[in-house]
């Protein structure tokens, strides 16, 4: 019999994780109605004033809108979120001819949640398409001698790679999946496999970003990035690992990956359990200067999700209880529930440094809780 996360829960777990989707149904559908075409990116009392599609039509985070309007379409079979999801997704693909240089290795989170899921629940062969143009577009960006998928179009970032890219990848393995090209997924593994040993460090933390030998691949150096300083431990860029690795596993069959991903996940929930499971931007930051981010959280549920499916059963029971003390810290203490605010979890970061986007509701962090929620109880959309 195939493992069932639901039927996996205990009683206790399961009714709470039920109890979730009449809420996420209220939430949204308000949202949906409000929110509509546009794409929303941090809330501001309770109101999403910054809209990326008016502002920042290439910006990372835009795949997340549609993302949570096809897991929730998906979850309901509400047609009703199916239009808005498409017309964002026209948006984005303005941004190939009016902003083509401006994209760089986030086209996964943009099309993955966007057109991919489109084709994925719906079959539209359109949708499939633009996932494809931007699979050929991230392998574009692959650097045969080194081994890595370059990070941004900076002069400085030629041999730098990020953690980040770990979810953006899977777009190559679906791309393998729906071409039979075997090189889409070569070099999601080779991307992977230099991260591997130059962004994951032995005790399980990550550098964000790497500095990598454009000849050999080798590790030069790691700035600092979005968490506190060089060689500290940015909360979100572990749990990217922690989903990322989890899920190249699942795509490849390489059992490294896995175990990989055990591994930064051990090492995020010890660190997380110091702190009541509700983690910090930075575990090595100063104490002094305490900054939280629920996007970590809610990231590394949905990494034990999938390390739970992909375990043997004497050890699903650590990564299933621990994705659910994650949800149920983030549910108890950082979600606005009121169907007419928008924003769902709040106290998020995007980066250590900069006060205006912190501890502020970021609406890709609602896409994970949305994700995470409705996979517990049997209704998520596999979208990466």
């Amino acid at each position: 019999m195939a493992f069932s996360i639901p039927e996996a829960l205990p009683e206790q777990d399961r009714q709470w994780a039920e109890s979730l989707l009449p809420k996420l149904e209220a939430k949204f559908a308000a949202e949906r109605d409000r929110v509509g075409s546009h794409i929303p990116y941090i809330a501001e009392d309770g109101v999403y004033k910054d809209l990326k599609d008016v502002s920042d039509p290439a910006w990372w985070t835009n795949g997340f809108w549609p993302g949570i309007l096809w897991q929730m379409f998906n979850a309901t079979g509400d047609q009703a979120y199916v239009k808005p999801a498409r017309e964002v997704e026209k948006t984005l693909m303005d941004v190939i001819d009016t902003e083509f240089m401006g994209l760089h290795h986030d086209v996964g989170f943009m099309w993955l949640l966007s057109a991919v899921a489109d084709y994925r629940l719906t079959g539209d062969e359109k949708a499939k398409n633009r996932g494809l143009a931007a699979a050929t577009l991230l392998a574009g960006r692959f650097n045969p001698e080194g081994k890595f998928i370059r990070a941004w179009n900076l002069p400085e970032s030629e041999g730098w790679a990020i953690i980040d890219s770990m979810l953006n990848i899977q777009i190559l393995f679906w791309a393998r999946d729906v071409t039979g090209d075997p090189r889409f997924a070569d070099i999601a593994r080779m991307h992977a496999d230099t991260l591997s040993h130059t962004a994951v460090r032995p005790d399980g933390s990550c550098n964000h970003i790497v500095d990598l030998d454009l000849a050999t691949g080798e590790l030069l150096h790691n700035p600092g990035g979005q968490g506190y300083e060089s060689g500290s431990s940015w909360t979100r860029g572990q749990s990217w690992a922690v989903y990322g690795y989890a899920l190249a596993a699942h795509h490849s069959g390489k059992k490294e990956y896995l175990d990989v991903a055990k591994k930064v996940a051990h090492y995020f929930v010890a660190n997380v359990a110091l702190e009541n499971d509700l983690s910090l931007v930075d575990f090595r930051a100063p104490a002094e200067s305490k900054y939280w981010d629920a996007l970590a959280d809610v990231i590394t549920a949905c990494g034990l999700l999938e390390i739970a499916e992909q375990v043997p059963e004497f050890e699903r029971p650590l990564y299933l209880r621990w994705a659910v003390r994650l949800l149920r810290a983030v549910e108890a203490h950082w979600c606005d529930w009121d169907p007419a605010r928008d924003g769902l979890v709040q106290m998020c970061t995007g980066c250590y440094e900069k006060s205006e986007d912190r501890e502020v509701p970021m609406m890709y962090a609602d896409y994970y809780f949305v994700e995470a929620a409705l996979r517990l109880i049997g209704k998520g959309a596999r979208l990466w």
